[in-house]
């Protein structure tokens, strides 16, 4: 089934951000959420560890601002930190009268939630369900939605372009007036009109060989807005999960950071915990931190892995608390009851991204940005673990507030139809897998944990030849899913790149060992990125 001509709203992306602005702004108007696969394929879906937020009486939002400032290294616009912080509990709580149920444990006065305690965090303050806490909140707000009438919902279906006033030929009043869909079975291409497009498409884990992001994590929101004009900010701040599981049988699959808020232990492959004198916070370090350290071990000691010891609670614990770690460290042979579980870093987290406000606007009017794939200055050079959900779930619905505070812009009467022109059906697909392997590949040997300006130069230069390579196939073929994702890909390896090239100094998840030290500079200042 194609989408129809034109909805009120559209929302490309179907995990904790799309879903809640679409939950908001069904009431007002017409949505079509638009996701690449199934409806529950998301980021958000994979995420165990949590929401941070203030709910305990021994933490306040003062220290949840505190945290997330440290842990962002000084890049955090502390007024937008402050504002999410606060406006956290509320949103929470509209979460749980939707049907979301967090892990409680008994007290001597009853039952409460038992909250969970992660990396660079100083109370514990994460929510969560048990390990499995973003498949839970994903439950919830699709059953919102599922019976609502004004929503409709295209699964197997990639957003290609934002269609833009300015793109059709008007010289002055530019604004997002729709996107150009791709049925990713029929290969039908529809330009689908909207008076507001939001993307909540995701981060970019799949740019990087090793990531802990399902294989939709292809920048596609980043890449689409910035070839529509829209600036970009931040994009050399990739975060690296510490503690991703080094099994052949396990694909990308995250050791949540709650593992160590319970007293996990990283040690090298003689059995030492290496992190005592690194950080006062040990193995509860900031990730940044965490990564880079597990990185110079493995290089210093030539070991494929290190391991994650939490060999100290028991095992009832261990089964009630991660059961889904847990079941899957046993179906890889490892008993985290009696064994340390083998980790290594992966790509996990884009901090920087589409440039916008407290309340996901861009520049493009019509346009807006929320979750992973924009950039509000909560991050900062570092993202305090469980941060993200938050995010989401706060800008969400401020974005929905403010959309439905604006006068209804007029839908575009008709939109260009998508031109493919006399492209074939693509007969090299070999090409395309080759190209996506390669991006992948140098992205993590040269735009990894920590960086040269050598490297970094080296990157680019292949990276411009792959853009025009990716470019010339994009017009001679027919579009696929596969070909889309590619091409968003090698822009997206290119911001990274540009943006690292432009920041002289080592700051947070940004460490160039030709700039080891952090700028003097009392105020830091933002990476962007316009298009020219």
């Amino acid at each position: 089934m194609a989408p129809n001509p034109g909805y009120d709203y559209v929302v490309l992306g179907s995990g904790i951000a799309g879903l809640t602005f679409a939950l908001n702004v069904a009431e007002q108007g017409s949505v079509a959420v638009i996701t690449k696969k199934n409806r529950a394929e998301s980021n958000t879906n994979y995420a165990q560890g949590g929401i941070a937020c203030v709910t305990s009486d021994e933490d306040s939002f003062d220290l949840h601002v505190r945290d997330t400032l440290e842990a962002g290294a000084g890049l955090c616009h502390e007024d937008v930190v402050r504002g999410i912080v606060e406006e956290g509990p509320a949103r929470i709580k509209e979460l749980i009268e939707l049907g979301m149920s967090f892990t409680e444990r008994e007290t001597g006065h009853g039952q409460e939630l038992d909250l969970g305690r992660e990396g660079g965090h100083s109370k514990r303050r994460i929510l969560h369900a048990r390990d499995v806490t973003g498949r839970e909140i994903e439950k919830a707000l699709l059953a919102a939605l599922a019976a609502h009438p004004n929503v409709a919902m295209f699964e197997n279906h990639a957003a290609i372009d934002l269609i833009t006033r300015r793109k059709m030929g008007f010289a002055t009043d530019n604004r997002c007036v729709g996107v150009y869909v791709l049925d990713c079975a029929s290969g039908r291409v529809d330009a689908v009109a909207a008076q507001h497009v939001l993307l909540a498409t995701g981060g970019c884990g799949k740019v990087y060989l090793y990531t802990t992001n399902p294989d939709i994590a292809t920048g596609d929101g980043v890449a689409m807005a910035y070839r529509a004009g829209v600036p970009v900010a931040n994009m050399e701040f990739i975060q690296f999960h510490p503690t991703c599981l080094f099994h052949p049988k396990a694909k990308s699959f995250l050791i949540s950071e709650a593992v160590r808020g319970e007293g996990g232990i990283l040690r090298n492959a003689e059995g030492k915990a290496f992190m005592h004198g690194v950080h006062p916070l040990e193995s509860l370090a900031p990730r940044d931190i965490v990564a880079r350290a597990i990185d110079a071990e493995l290089k210093k000691s030539g070991a494929k892995c290190v391991y994650l010891d939490i060999t100290h609670q028991s095992r009832e614990f261990l089964q009630e608390r991660f059961p889904a770690i847990y079941a899957k460290c046993l179906e890889c042979g490892i008993d985290m009851a009696i064994e340390p579980i083998p980790v290594v870093p992966a790509a996990h987290y884009q901090c920087g991204g589409v440039m916008t406000t407290p309340e996901g606007r861009t520049e493009l009017p019509g346009l807006w940005a929320v979750g992973e794939v924009g950039c509000t200055g909560l991050h900062g050079a570092n993202r305090l673990a469980s941060n993200s959900l938050l995010e989401a779930l706060v800008v969400a619905h401020r974005a929905a507030e403010a959309v439905k505070r604006e006068k209804p812009a007029l839908r575009q009467k008709s939109l260009p139809p998508w031109e493919s022109g006399s492209a074939q059906d693509p007969d090299e697909l070999v090409v395309i897998y080759h190209n996506w392997r390669e991006i992948r590949q140098l992205m993590w040997d040269y735009v990894g944990i920590v960086r040269t300006t050598k490297r970094l130069r080296r990157a680019a230069s292949r990276l411009h030849s792959l853009s025009e390579e990716v470019q010339e196939y994009y017009w001679n073929y027919k579009m696929t899913c596969d070909l889309v994702e590619l091409r968003n890909l090698v822009l997206i390896a290119s911001l990274i790149v540009d943006s690292a090239l432009s920041r002289h100094e080592s700051r947070g998840l940004h460490f160039l060992l030709d700039h080891p030290e952090t700028d003097g500079n009392e105020t830091a200042v933002d990476t962007v990125l316009r298009p020219g």
